[in-house]
């Protein structure tokens, strides 16, 4: 089998997939529009955080096995790993899809193999993505091979989830998903299962819909708590013990490429059929002003400094897309509040605010708002806490501190109840 293989999009899972194939022996080529990730890839260097990646990409560079250009080129198999942002509307963006598609239209070949890893809607292989190739005169299925391997990886393990999770494979015909299967035989262990297009396209939005669906039953469950005065994580704790209950931890919304995206992709196809689905949207989405309602309890003054700790939407990783925490920090900008940020995994070119050391942050500060669960954070050192705030308040919502000096006041999805009862003290 010849290896030779041109992955257009350089980015979260594009840069990983290129990595691992040339650790596999393969003659890669990274295509991407951003000439700094191009520039730095070609130096050895990588543009985005995740664990073990830097150290695979300077090998593989060096070994020659794999570099970046601004432009595809020929090759044997052609991986799209473009982004798939939703519009305005929540519908699909497929700009990037589309175009990536066309720009290897110039470099195809009799027998190449085309697969799309990029999230999308169902039907789009074969509604859009297969007839952009057919017009270029390539029968599809037949004299070039089409199909669609989602992702399906966790950040901060990519590389291990990568080699070890299991893969569907959905072909436009059973001979391309057989093609595109023993391509990733390269290097995958995980068990690779066939299937056509559209079901690979429905099942990899099930699995972000599920957890979606999964984590709003839990945020609605925080949000009847704090009404009635109960201790919503107890609960969790104490139901989980069933055994056939799961329940997922409330948290401060639900962001990153994924759970907050992919759902929107099934309700766009079916929208009178997607109810609970569109519910469970409605509740995530609706967290951000949850906790602001909090913040609002615990410092009614909006000039009180408030430290918010971590932008991405989750731990220890430097991924900002979609992240309630973002959007919680833009409502607190919004509304004037005194806040000083501060997330050691974000780099200030990400965001259109300052940011601050962990000290500058809390220095001098009434509350401190927890929104992401980066190890850091999951062991702050109390006593800086008490000697540099004003007042040693923490709301965490992401459940990840605990505390041992009782001068600090603290509150998470088990006590948000006890905020109202505790606000003439702050305020004092």
């Amino acid at each position: 089998m010849n290896k030779n293989l041109c992955v257009v999009g350089l980015g979260y899972i594009g840069l990983p997939t290129a990595a691992m194939f040339a650790k596999s022996n393969w003659n890669v080529v990274g295509v991407d529009v951003n000439p700094v990730a191009v520039e730095k890839l070609n130096q050895g260097e990588i543009h985005i955080e995740e664990v073990g990646l830097g150290e695979l990409v300077k090998e593989v560079v060096k070994e020659g096995n794999l570099e970046a250009k601004l432009e595809p080129t020929y090759a044997d198999c052609f991986i799209i790993a473009v982004p798939t942002p939703h519009n305005e509307d929540h519908t699909a963006k497929l700009d990037y899809v589309i175009e990536a598609t066309k720009s290897i239209l110039p470099y195809l070949k009799e027998d190449d193999t085309v697969i799309v890893e990029s999230t999308i809607p169902p039907r789009t292989i074969n509604d859009i993505v297969a007839p952009i190739i057919e017009e270029q005169g390539w029968n599809v299925g037949e004299n070039l091979f089409l199909a669609h391997c989602p992702e399906r990886v966790l950040p901060g393990r990519i590389l291990i989830e990568l080699v070890e999770n299991t893969r569907i494979v959905g072909g436009i015909n059973q001979k391309s998903a057989e093609q595109a299967a023993e391509i990733y035989r390269s290097f995958v262990k995980g068990e690779i299962l066939i299937t056509s297009a559209v079901s690979a396209e429905m099942s990899k939005l099930m699995e972000n819909t599920y957890r979606d669906v999964n984590i709003a039953l839990a945020n609605e469950l925080a949000k009847v708590s704090e009404k009635l005065g109960i201790d919503a994580l107890e609960v969790i704790q104490l139901a989980n013990h069933h055994p056939r209950v799961n329940l997922h931890l409330p948290g401060p919304g639900v962001g990153g490429h994924c759970l907050a995206v992919d759902p929107y992709f099934i309700i766009e196809k079916a929208p009178e059929q997607a109810v609970l689905i569109s519910n469970a949207r409605v509740i995530n989405n609706s967290m951000p002003s949850f906790v602001i309602d909090q913040v609002k309890k615990l410092l009614p003054q909006k000039a009180s400094k408030l430290a918010v700790l971590g932008l991405t939407y989750k731990g220890n990783i430097d991924d900002v897309r979609e992240s309630p925490a973002m959007d919680i920090v833009n409502l607190l900008r919004t509304e004037g509040y005194n806040i000083s940020v501060h997330d050691p995994h974000v780099q200030p070119h990400q965001v259109e605010f300052e940011l601050s050391s962990f000290e500058d942050a809390i220095g001098d500060a009434e509350c401190i708002l927890i929104l992401t669960d980066h190890h850091e954070f999951k062991t702050l050192d109390e006593t800086k806490v008490v000697k540099l705030m004003k007042y040693p308040n923490v709301l965490d919502t992401r459940n990840c501190v605990q505390f041992s000096n009782e001068q600090i006041k603290y509150y998470n999805y088990s006590n948000l109840f006890e905020i109202s009862s505790q606000k003439e003290v702050i305020m004092k």
